[in-house]
């Protein structure tokens, strides 16, 4: 055991991600089995700043393992972006008791719980995130499960798709980052993925895709474009224009964000959940609990902020072989 720890609080911050109630109630539950207390944080740090939090018992996090989103809810504070609402939130945290925090959440929720730890509110984060696009860790909360929320959608489009002898273009999420649109491009034999974290030239990298393979027979065909590519109606637009095969733009949306977790994410939410409570009463704070190498581990966060995370050369060579 390091420092004593009475009380500890849990947040969820930024976008909600499948798998964040199994994350809390692994918090909570570890937390009762130590003899602590745990108190739900509302609303993100909005509800640290406002002190709008609930004592949290063993049933208060009964039957949410299958439920999407946060029973926490989550938002984004501009409040805490400055100085004055990281010190207030530390202020209404030690006057309420709470000798530790775990944040669930992405890269900004990192460098919130970094800027708590400065101030002197020790914390552990942890990555809970549908894009997958935290670069210290292999894998985050609700990626599993927005893929098969995705690979759902794809494959009925792809029915009506095949019916009219269409080109489906579907936008899925990941601003900054393609590892939904190249995952989901190769579980659902997309003939195109376009990624931000590659140039592509419109016309050899698409256009010529899809007239080869009409050229070979194909009657129908499917091209996944990120959100951070964007575009997905003016892109159907040019491929219909310059193919003749008729095309349909689709944006999936914020569909991929709810829904309940898969057993991946539900699993690893609960360890991750858990792996934070065991730090926090070892004495370590300015944690991020992640997954290195197939195995759990923690980190310094100035360390995982600065990590570079690099989109796979062999999976985006695997879809054009895969096309064919």
């Amino acid at each position: 055991m390091g420092r004593e720890i009475k009380k500890i609080g849990v947040l969820t911050s930024g976008g909600d991600a499948p798998g964040m109630n199994a994350a809390i109630r692994a918090v909570v539950r570890c937390g009762i089995y130590n003899g602590i207390e745990v108190y739900g944080v509302k609303k993100g740090y909005n509800g640290l700043i406002n002190g709008d939090v609930e004592l949290m018992e063993a049933r208060s996090v009964g039957e949410i393992l299958q439920k999407g989103g946060t029973i926490l809810q989550t938002a984004r504070c501009l409040e805490f972006k400055e100085e004055a609402g990281v010190r207030k939130a530390v202020e209404t945290a030690k006057e309420l008791g709470i000798d530790g925090l775990i944040v669930v959440g992405g890269d900004g929720s990192f460098r919130g719980a970094r800027d708590l730890c400065r101030m002197g509110l020790p914390t552990i984060a942890m990555p809970g995130t549908i894009d997958n696009d935290i670069s210290c860790s292999e894998y985050t909360i609700g990626y599993d499960t927005c893929l098969n929320t995705v690979i759902e959608a794809v494959d009925k489009l792809r029915d009506t798709s095949s019916s009219h002898e269409r080109c489906s273009v579907i936008e899925v999420m990941g601003r900054g980052a393609g590892y939904i649109a190249v995952e989901t491009a190769i579980a659902c034999g997309a003939e195109v993925v376009l990624v931000p974290e590659f140039e592509f030239d419109f016309n050899r990298d698409v256009i010529e895709v899809i007239k080869k393979g009409i050229a070979r027979g194909k009657k129908h065909c499917i091209v996944i474009v990120a959100e951070g590519v964007g575009g997905a109606v003016e892109i159907a637009k040019k491929i219909q224009e310059e193919t003749g095969m008729e095309s349909r733009a689709t944006i999936l949306g914020h569909v991929q964000r709810g829904g309940s977790p898969t057993v991946k994410d539900r699993v690893v939410a609960s360890q991750m959940g858990a792996k934070c409570v065991e730090l926090l009463l070892d004495g370590k704070e300015n944690r991020v609990v992640c997954i290195r190498n197939g195995e759990m581990v923690d980190i310094e966060i100035e360390e995982a902020l600065s990590m570079k995370k690099q989109l796979s050369y062999e999976l985006m060579g695997l879809i054009r072989k895969l096309s064919v």
